[in-house]
């Protein structure tokens, strides 16, 4: 596999631990709950961030996948060895991936340690220090924008206005947050 093109749209995505580090690298798929999903998931790669549960690798991003698709289902069908957890009836976003791609370095936190979504793209992923350094900013925040307007557009069957939207508005659309209760 290879690490994304410059012009990939990619979603740094919240790992909660190794079995779903390892689930992505053997399954070939990762959830994400509906309840707290972004706005969109239709996007080429996803980048994994590891929380404090990875040790050592903790609070980093160390691989990417390219995504296949996703459907809509429910915990219970993804874990079916955990049909009696409290979530199991949930709906849940499976993304269906590639293999998983190592990034030649690490993207470490610095300030960001709790992290959910972040949508990025493969030239800022390709070029990043840091996980601030994903952020993307100014003029190329709207065509970042207006990609994921592309993409909803083309998922979706409503529309999605073509406004000048402010930077907080923005973040709280996309559904770029920090990390909630309950996100198992």
């Amino acid at each position: 596999m290879r690490l994304p093109e410059p012009t990939s749209l990619i979603l740094v995505t919240f790992l909660p631990s190794m079995r779903d580090l390892e689930i992505a690298r053997v399954l070939g798929w990762y959830r994400i709950p509906l309840a707290t999903a972004p706005k969109v998931v239709a996007v080429d790669y996803l980048a994994f961030y590891q929380p404090a549960s990875f040790g050592e690798r903790k609070w980093c991003i160390e691989y990417v996948a390219p995504v296949r698709g996703h459907e809509l289902t429910t915990r219970g069908e993804l874990l079916q060895e955990e049909l009696d957890h409290p979530r199991a009836g949930e709906e849940y976003f499976k993304i269906q991936l590639d293999s998983l791609v190592a990034l030649p370095k690490p993207i470490k936190a610095e300030r960001w340690k709790r992290l959910t979504f972040l949508y990025t793209t493969g030239e800022y992923l390709l070029q990043a220090q840091t996980i601030n350094d994903l952020v993307v900013h100014s003029e190329e925040r709207k065509l970042l924008w207006h990609a994921l307007r592309e993409r909803v557009s083309k998922e979706q069957t409503y529309s999605v206005p073509d406004v000048d939207v402010p930077h907080e508005v923005l973040e709280m659309l996309l559904g770029i947050k920090e990390l909630g209760e309950g996100y198992e």
